[in-house]
């Protein structure tokens, strides 16, 4: 099919997973409002959305590792797409974050200083993870993705114990939505890209990523790197800046 191409681009055939995910969203949306409004059967389509949007993930992704894995559609001018829209993807990620002001804190020194260069480390072993997969080592690269989530792991156990210990709540003012806000959406991007690197090591582990083909990997290698990088402003911004 691909040689017959006079082009290098994939043209997708239909699909049914668009509008089953968007019909499992407005599932997911109503069923969340009706839920929290109290409505008789509200938690029922709220979890029948949940489960409509995450077997439509499932499956969508399922059929372009089938395109780019096994039927060879993800040519070069292809993966400039998923690149360009990971990257566009994490730039609109960024956003500036309010500072504290006068209430209880954590002593910034204690778990948040301990915490702040897990992450970072963990960059460095997905980086290691790129190198092996470009030198074709690929139980080196596994053994480079299984440090790098489990020091995403460890790094998001101590969050769960900064929360623990917390002085304040989301409801204390200002500081409390700040707090929690900014630091519970970077834990949730940190954990997103956790799953993302497990998927990653699992197709590592069964052969998928070669060293000409692992745009996948590179998305996810990217995500992880804007996480790890963007836990020092928090660090500065939110437990630094309202520790002094």
């Amino acid at each position: 099919m691909i040689e017959s191409q006079r082009h290098s681009y994939h043209l997708v055939d239909p699909s049914p997973w668009p509008i089953s995910g968007s019909l499992g969203a407005l599932a997911t949306t109503v069923g969340g409002v009706m839920y929290m409004h109290s409505f008789q059967g509200g938690a029922t389509l709220l979890s029948l959305g949940l489960i409509f949007l995450l077997y439509t993930m499932f499956v969508w992704w399922r059929d372009v590792l089938r395109e780019s894995t096994l039927e060879g559609h993800h040519t070069k001018a292809v993966q400039l797409g998923p690149r360009y829209g990971s990257i566009l993807f994490i730039v609109s990620e960024i956003g500036g974050i309010w500072p504290p002001k006068g209430i209880g804190v954590l002593d910034p020194w204690e778990i948040p200083l301990l915490n702040t260069p897990i992450l970072p480390s963990s960059g460095a072993a997905v980086t290691w993870a790129h190198h092996a997969i470009l030198a074709g080592k690929e139980k080196r690269a596994v053994y480079a993705l299984v440090a790098t989530v489990s020091l995403a792991l460890v790094s998001t156990g101590f969050q769960g114990m900064e929360y623990y210990q917390a002085p304040s709540t989301i409801s204390d003012s200002i500081y409390g939505s700040t707090f929690f806000l900014a630091t519970g959406f970077h834990g949730f991007h940190v954990i997103i890209g956790t799953l993302f690197l497990i998927v990653c090591g699992i197709r590592q582990y069964l052969g998928h990523l070669t060293k000409k083909h692992h745009v996948g990997f590179e998305a996810a290698a990217w995500y992880w790197h804007f996480v790890d990088v963007v836990r020092l402003f928090p660090f500065v911004s939110i437990y630094w800046w309202g520790g002094i």
